[in-house]
């Protein structure tokens, strides 16, 4: 709808394509004036022309165009526009040949070079035909069954026998750091895919601009087949290709086995390139170097491992080389349906997981979102789209994770999605960043939580061997039923908020860093049991010497211990600090709330404990005071906390000398720089010389003898300025010469000191 702003027209459309459209017409001299419900009114040329809007036939994603039908002057046309290969599909045969290929020549260069194409076409309409098709159109809009299904019936009844107008090309600019989003995702092993309703050529070049495609890559394929049988032999052909290469040009050992399937050369112009400059391989193999790249649940073991190990990944520099070669594959949408199809599923599976990036074109919202479910369903992988329009709602629904970005397109793929960003490169930061440090932040917490819990019950346990199994519990029911409540909740959660290894710039600096959370690393079932033996392995320890040295224990006074009560005060207290303890081994990123938390549940202990026991007079009442009083509880602490800590920050210690991971050589870098010392300012003389070393032979005995003249010069003002002061009734009577003019090797030497000195 158009609109007055400061006195220019502005208009309002559902998408920019068409505002776009519509706004290059007005600086041409076609302006679009007003529309109402049963007119249109433009202006071409300064003339006003008035159409009447007869009926308007819908765009949707499976048509891929819409048409309007206009009468003036008592003559029916119908316009039409959509996607040249549906338009192209409808022409009219006849005298249109050299059109025809004119256009296509155009629309050609116009996808090559990343523009957005759409195809212009229309018909007459002769009356009587127009108005018994209008009735039929209304019938079938007011069908209460397969209403649509009438409709596009219907519409593609009117939309045959049309002529070609021409075409329009829209230049849709990629966002900033799009390309340098893509690389980090990739290296930080995430499968890009590009499902776009734009045609191939475009998406190629996307791909391009994207840095999916590069010119580095092995072989860019397509996989164009109309038909099943054209589909299932470009895929064989591909699969046959992998295993060629895979034969000849086998990984090498940092990589992992080669892989079944594969990926080559494809019918009807499959192989689009090769990469330049690479070496000859005997027995006609193919000149290229393969990196495959597997969804199993190993698929990134060998990074995996650089991570817990430290292997070939320096601290100080990233790994391209795992992800610079290797192959892509580009996908028509009719061909797509039959690689959907249940027969063709896994061989498209076997091929496309082989490469590294995935460009589907010209594909309708329910072939994006039955994509995703395909990769869910057979893959086992976590799946996230990302779009920013209405055809992107399918997909971004289908899975696990929806990210809406915000833009000229509506809000449609906004409130349909999990996460709303406003541009493609926050995209980065939300998974490298954010996503990274959840993940780091849950796993620590359920470690913790797993630990502490073990610690804690397995205790009663222990006790049972000693109290005939009579269900007697070895703590009190006040320290039983807020021990997860006030005494250990508040830590760990400190810890699932605050706590961060790195920061986000080095989050983003290393996208390595979000390798493990692909295989699980920082929390499963290993890491489950060892928290669940390390509870055990405490809570056997915290009983059985506090349990030995009260048994039959005597105080100094003669007073006797081993009362139930007491071992259970004292096996709480040093469980509390224990657990305290263990969380501020786990704390890598300090905060104010960190240390309000952890040392303040330590000291609710105490505080709770006694107001418990001596303000609401529990049954435990005296038993932690006359405790504290003994030395025997100080040693016994100290004792249990050695035999329990020892074991824990030995092993953590020799992990991060032996296998340190890749987060943690980032810190001992960022602490060594940090304690490296500033460098030293060189002192003036230091500076001179430097000079002096840097200058050639002529300018420094130039340098020399203006730096003589000039001490000759102050010597003499000094002399004089003495003699004035000494001798105040005379006049001089000499003159001293002027000092001769600095020579430029003079005038030079401050700046050069001064940038011997900035250096």
């Amino acid at each position: 709808m158009p609109d007055q702003k400061n006195g220019r027209l502005e208009y309002q459309a559902q998408s920019p394509d068409e505002s776009a459209l519509v706004s290059a017409a007005r600086n041409f001299g076609f302006v679009f004036r007003e529309r109402s419900p049963n007119s249109i009114t433009i202006e071409v040329m300064g003339k006003t022309e008035v159409y009447e809007l007869l009926c308007i036939l819908d765009f949707n994603n499976v048509r891929k165009r819409m048409s309007v039908i206009l009468r003036k002057d008592g003559e029916i046309r119908l316009y039409t526009k959509g996607a040249d290969n549906v338009i192209y599909d409808r022409l009219k045969s006849g005298n249109q040949t050299e059109v025809k290929s004119k256009t296509q020549e155009h629309l050609n260069k116009f996808a090559g070079e990343g523009l957005r194409t759409l195809a212009l076409a229309w018909r007459p309409l002769e009356e009587r035909y127009f108005s018994e098709w209008k009735r039929r159109h209304q019938a079938a809009a007011l069908a209460l069954h397969d209403r649509d299904e009438q409709l596009d019936a219907i519409y593609e009844e009117i939309e045959t026998d049309l002529l070609l107008m021409g075409v329009t090309a829209i230049e849709d600019k990629l966002q900033d750091g799009v390309p340098e989003t893509i690389a980090n995702l990739s290296m930080a092993g995430i499968k890009v895919w590009v499902l776009t309703g734009d045609k191939q050529e475009t998406a190629i070049n996307i791909g391009y601009s994207c840095q999916l495609l590069t010119d580095d890559m092995a072989e860019v394929f397509v996989i164009d087949g109309v038909s099943y049988d054209d589909v299932d032999r470009q895929l064989a052909k591909c699969r046959d290709s992998i295993r060629v290469v895979n034969t000849f040009l086998p990984h090498g050992p940092a990589e992992a086995r080669p892989s079944e399937g594969g990926l080559g050369g494809a019918a009807n112009g499959g192989v689009s390139r090769a990469s330049p400059g690479r070496a000859n391989v005997k027995l006609n193999a193919p000149a290229v170097s393969v990196v495959t790249f597997r969804w199993e649940h190993n698929t990134h073991t060998a990074h995996s491992n650089e991570y817990v190990s430290g292997g070939a990944y320096g601290a100080d520099a990233h790994d391209h080389a795992d992800d610079s070669n290797g192959f892509a594959i580009v996908i028509n949408g009719h061909s797509l349906v039959h690689c959907l199809h249940p027969k063709l599923e896994e061989k498209f599976l076997d091929v496309v997981i082989q490469c590294r990036s995935v460009i589907c074109c010209r594909v309708t919202p329910l072939q994006k979102a039955m994509v995703v479910e395909l990769i869910k369903k057979s893959r086992k992988a976590v799946t996230l789209a990302i779009g920013d329009g209405a055809n992107d709602v399918s997909m971004i629904k289908a899975a696990h994770i929806g990210v809406g970005i915000s833009g000229q397109e509506g809000m449609q793929a906004v409130l349909a999605s999990d996460y709303s960003i406003a541009q493609f490169r926050f995209l980065q930061r939300l998974l490298l960043v954010h996503g990274r440090w959840s993940y780091y932040r849950m796993c620590k917490f359920l470690r913790y939580f797993f630990y502490k819990n073990f610690a804690f019950t397995v205790c009663h346990f222990w006790f049972a061997f000693f109290c005939g199994f009579s269900a007697q519990t070895v703590f009190d029911e006040m320290f039983i039923s807020v021990y997860n409540l006030f005494y250990t909740s508040l830590p760990v959660l400190a810890l699932g908020v605050f706590e961060q290894d790195v920061a986000d710039a080095t989050s983003l600096q290393f996208p390595k860093l979000y390798a493990p959370g692909h295989t699980s690393q920082l929390f499963n079932k290993t890491e489950f049991i060892k928290s669940t033996l390390h509870g055990c392995f405490t809570s056997l320890v915290l009983f059985l010497i506090p349990y030995g040295t009260y048994k039959d224990g005597l105080a100094p006074d003669g007073k006797i211990l081993s009362d139930h009560m007491l071992l259970g005060s004292v096996v709480a207290t040093i469980l509390i600090i224990d657990n305290t303890t263990q969380i501020a081994l786990d704390t890598t990123y300090w905060t104010v709330f960190n240390h309000i938390t952890i040392w303040g549940s330590l000291v609710s202990y105490f505080v709770l404990d006694y107001f418990y026991n001596y303000a609401i007079g529990g049954p435990y009442v005296g038993s932690l005071t006359v405790a504290l009083t003994q030395a025997t509880f100080w040693f016994t602490a100290v004792l249990t906390m050695i035999i329990l800590m020892v074991p824990v920050v030995s092993w953590r210690l020799a992990c991060s000398v032996t296998r340190p991971t890749l987060a943690e050589r980032l810190r001992a870098r960022q602490r060594w720089r940090a304690a490296a010392p500033a460098p030293r300012t060189p002192s003036p003389a230091a500076a001179r010389r430097s000079v002096r070393s840097a200058t050639p032979s002529r300018t420094r005995r130039a340098s020399a003898a203006s730096s003589r003249r000039a001490r000759s010069c102050a010597a003499s003002r000094t002399r004089t300025r003495r003699c004035r002061r000494w001798r105040r009734c005379r006049a001089s009577s000499t003159r001293r010469p002027p000092s001769p003019p600095a020579s430029p090797a003079e005038t030079r030497a401050p700046t050069q000191n001064l940038a011997t000195v900035d250096l």
